[in-house]
């Protein structure tokens, strides 16, 4: 986690606290188009905004995250470039 940019830690502190989140779309079901993440149920992953710098919209960079509780995930990725690759966050 220290290894990412600092807005990846706001955002995920963001999610363990329930939000309150800076975009509407912060927390929608990421539907995982891509298959680059393992396949899990519809609803299972979430997405939110990772703020970019200068940016005048929500940017490319998102947390999506995936459980039953999302202020306790089970596991949560980092895309930097708008769902190309992921990272998985290790807290």
């Amino acid at each position: 986690m220290a290894a990412l940019p600092r807005e990846v830690q706001t955002s995920y502190q963001l999610v363990l606290a329930g939000g309150p989140f800076p975009f509407s779309k912060d927390g929608s079901v990421f539907g995982n188009r891509e298959r680059i993440l393992p396949l899990m149920t519809r609803g299972y992953y979430h997405e939110f905004t990772v703020s970019t710098p200068g940016a005048s919209n929500r940017g490319a960079r998102r947390l999506i995250c995936g459980g039953q509780v999302m202020t306790v995930p089970d596991v949560c990725y980092y895309t930097g470039d708008h769902y190309a690759s992921f990272k998985r966050i290790q807290p």
